[in-house]
């Protein structure tokens, strides 16, 4: 008698995309997207993260550094880890809004619109946050 149970598929991959909407008007919702997303990064996952509205002053050199909230990690250090394994993004619309261009941003950041935003969100087995 031969066993017919199917073999078993491969795991299927996981991705999280989070989208940033707050900046230093809500310090504890930056600090939160970023570090939800260090996280997934530190576990494998693979990340996107959107910066959107006054997150987007984030995709800029030194700008993390003005965030300081206590009880939490430097937002500097959560930016460079997303940045070592992940993708960060700054929403086009909300570049324009705020004079922000391809060259202001920090190396390793792209400036992208909805349309990618939608396709990364949608992807098989992607889940969604915002911030």
């Amino acid at each position: 008698m031969t066993d017919t149970a199917p073999l078993p598929s491969a795991p299927r991959q996981r991705s999280l995309v989070v989208k940033a909407t707050s900046g230093l008007d809500r310090p504890e919702a930056a600090n939160q997207a970023f570090t939800v997303a260090a996280a997934a990064v530190a576990a494998g996952v693979e990340v996107s993260v959107w910066l959107t509205g006054e997150a987007a002053w984030f995709g800029l050199p030194g700008r993390a550094a003005e965030l300081e909230l206590e009880h939490a990690a430097p937002l500097p250090d959560l930016l460079d880890a997303v940045l070592a394994a992940g993708t960060l993004t700054v929403c086009t619309q909300c570049a324009a809004r705020r004079g922000i261009t391809a060259d202001d941003v920090l190396p390793g950041v792209r400036i992208a619109g909805a349309a990618v935003f939608v396709e990364e969100a949608l992807r098989e087995g992607a889940q969604a946050l915002v911030y």
